[in-house]
């Protein structure tokens, strides 16, 4: 189903009119056979390639869409940390987020993503609950599904 804009179908306009009116990001995937997809981010050229899992017929040698979706998190949150660190001359370089993904079986999906953030920065840095809140206001946490959980463990390092 076509989404609209100002009485506009998105699918009547060309990707890169898209892209450019509405501050749209466009990827585009292109199955290449054995359960593997390069996707290619249009605005800058880079590639990626998935490839479906062992426990899903893959071969498990690079990233699953649903891998993605625990890097689309960590990143997010990275993303949103660092931009108001920047803001308040905060340096957080070195900081990790990693996610474990956990996958329900049926219906096949993503059950759980854990979250454990690493901040190389003291437990009493007078800023800590400015970056906890700007890594929970991550747009890719607000869309995940309700149903999926997402503990988030801290650790303050410096």
């Amino acid at each position: 189903q076509a989404r609209h804009n100002g009485g506009r179908l998105f699918r009547d306009i060309p990707v890169q009119s898209i892209k450019k009116e509405f501050g749209m990001a466009t990827i585009t995937a292109t199955y290449l056979g054995d359960l593997r997809v390069e996707s290619v981010h249009v605005a800058s050229g880079a590639r990626l390639i998935t490839d479906a899992p062992v426990d899903n017929n893959g071969k498990g040698e690079s990233f699953s869409p649903t891998d993605l979706v625990g890097a689309a998190l960590a990143g997010c949150m990275s993303t949103i940390m660092g931009i108001v660190a920047e803001r308040k001359g905060i340096h957080l370089e070195g900081m990790t987020v990693e996610v474990a993904k956990h996958m329900n079986a049926d219906p096949r999906r993503i059950g759980k993503l854990e979250v454990v953030i690493t901040v190389p920065l003291p437990s009493d840095y007078p800023d800590r609950k400015l970056l906890e809140q700007a890594a929970l206001s991550c747009p890719v946490k607000h869309s995940l599904h309700p149903d999926i959980e997402i503990p988030i463990t801290w650790k303050w390092v410096g």
